[in-house]
């Protein structure tokens, strides 16, 4: 009876210190106003966003931006549609980022377990010429030689894939987040007669998930983004990602304007406004669908080099 006694007081006090007073009840409800509002604010310029591309320029023009406008027009689509190359800009795109992502990961992963081995020599000094890349680059016009001339890769998926194939600091932070793995599962795989490689990919990586979560959706973004490559060296419309094709329709679609004003020449209302939105659901709308994919990682990811540096 008296181990049933004592084993029930500390669940009584238990179940009495997780009752909720009236402070804290109202504490949690004005949290919850306050993240609501938060988020009210954050979604509030992409609905606008989404309506305004579906939005007719002169109600625009006429009446500003609303969430219910008086006209609804396809025209920014259109416009956007019309130059024939976005579908093959996509293609272009979803290739470099996933091809460009697998890869980074890999050599990323790789350089990072190499460097995390305490018994690999000069491990330090690997370190160091990492590290000595996040205070000075060639610039430039030094790597625009060395893809054009030396690498040959001009008008090829490679030349978006390769300058932007390992980021220096996710090296390190991915190391760190191998170092706080227990390095007994090293020494028992080794002791079964496990490779480096196999210790790699059979459980360093299987178990850095949240790591590799978040890398991935960094450097999907890097790719994504990617437009500058396109400008340097690609010759045909054919090889531009999305991003650039976007950027050129905004430009001539801003030129046309400015000659048509400039010369008085009469024309109907251009989607100016309208197609800048439209140009801005085409190129975030499929990138934004990955992160409810990795978002149960992603805050675990967020933790990486937090621990040990």
């Amino acid at each position: 009876m008296e181990m049933e006694n004592s084993v029930e007081k500390p669940t009584r006090r238990f179940r009495l210190s997780r009752r909720q007073t009236a402070g804290d009840r109202i504490l949690l409800a004005v949290f919850f106003v306050i993240s609501f509002l938060f988020a009210a604010a954050c979604l509030y310029p992409f609905l606008l966003m989404i309506v305004s591309s579906f939005t007719d320029e002169a109600t625009i023009i006429r009446n500003g931006f609303t969430l219910l406008p008086a006209k609804w027009s396809l025209n920014a689509y259109k416009a956007v549609f019309s130059a024939g190359t976005v579908p093959t800009a996509y293609q272009v795109t979803i290739i470099t980022t996933v091809g460009g992502t697998a890869l980074s990961l890999l050599a990323t992963s790789m350089c990072a377990y190499a460097i995390s081995v305490k018994a690999l020599r000069y491990r330090n000094i690997i370190a160091f010429i990492f590290y000595f890349t996040l205070l000075f680059s060639g610039g430039l016009v030094p790597t625009y030689i060395l893809i054009s001339k030396y690498l040959h890769l001009r008008n090829s998926y490679w030349a978006y894939i390769l300058p932007n194939l390992v980021g220096p600091m996710n090296i390190f932070l991915m190391r760190n987040f191998f170092s706080t793995l227990p390095e007994s599962f090293r020494e028992s795989a080794k002791m079964d007669g496990a490779g480096e490689m196999t210790i790699l990919f059979r459980i360093v990586i299987p178990l850095s998930t949240p790591a590799m979560a978040t890398f991935a959706l960094f450097y999907a973004l890097g790719y994504w983004n990617t437009w500058m490559e396109s400008m340097l060296y690609m010759d045909s419309s054919k090889m531009y990602t999305l991003q650039y094709l976007i950027m050129q329709i905004m430009r001539n679609l801003t030129a046309a304007t400015t000659i048509a004003k400039q010369a008085s020449i009469p024309m109907p209302v251009p989607p100016a406004h309208t197609i800048q939105y439209a140009t801005a659901m085409l190129s975030i709308g499929p990138i934004i669908f990955l992160y409810p994919f990795l978002q149960r990682y992603f805050v675990a990811g967020l933790r990486v080099g937090g621990i040990k540096g």
